[in-house]
């Protein structure tokens, strides 16, 4: 059953990218988490195939730390081929589990999200917050990005940005929404400011 709901979500993934490109502009970049039922499939990339086709270099897949460890060898070649797609991947949850250094650096990811876990009390705890900086300084000497999730506050936000983070998501932008309220954010035009 879950397989069949893990391809139904990358199916309708495709189909509301399409939709959120508004007055012409490029759709943002979807994000869509990877189960270990998913990732465990020998033909994990045909799947993708079959259900992203032409809409993949619009994708990123979420795996979480864990789950990519679990099999590496085997893994390795899968998001090599994935990404061979047009697909970006990105190691979520990163710092919750018990990756190996040597084997964040032969991962083919495009990213690393900071589990939410670290950036909740990071401006009040100085062990959160240096874990927080090593992480992004990690991913971008090995050239990736870095996401930060869970962000709530605006300070946690600030400060993120000091660190140079890439990217954050939480609830201080907007919690989960359906597929024409994010239409209608985009078409907007919204931002947050984070620099007044």
């Amino acid at each position: 059953m879950i397989l069949e709901v893990g391809r139904w979500a990358l199916s309708r993934s495709a189909e509301d990218s399409r939709a959120f490109g508004c007055n012409g502009t490029k759709p943002p970049r979807i994000a869509v988490n990877v189960s270990a039922l998913q990732l465990r499939q020998k033909d994990f990339v045909g799947m993708l195939n079959d259900a992203l086709g032409e809409s993949a270099n619009g994708f990123d897949l979420e795996i979480t730390e864990s789950l990519v460890m679990q099999d590496i060898e085997a893994n390795i070649g899968k998001l090599s081929l994935a990404r061979k797609m047009g697909l970006e991947v990105a190691v979520d949850a990163f710092g919750t589990g018990y990756s190996s250094l040597s084997y964040i650096a032969r991962l083919p990811v495009n990213a690393l999200k900071i589990d939410r876990s670290f950036i909740v009390n990071m401006t009040r705890n100085s062990d959160d917050l240096s874990i927080v900086s090593t992480i992004i300084a990690l991913a971008h000497s090995l050239g990736m990005k870095v996401i930060a999730e869970g962000v709530e506050t605006r300070e946690q936000a600030v400060l993120l940005k000091l660190l140079r983070c890439d990217e954050i998501q939480g609830y201080l932008f907007s919690p989960a929404v359906p597929p024409e309220t994010i239409t209608r954010y985009l078409c907007d035009g919204k931002r947050l400011d984070l620099d007044g």
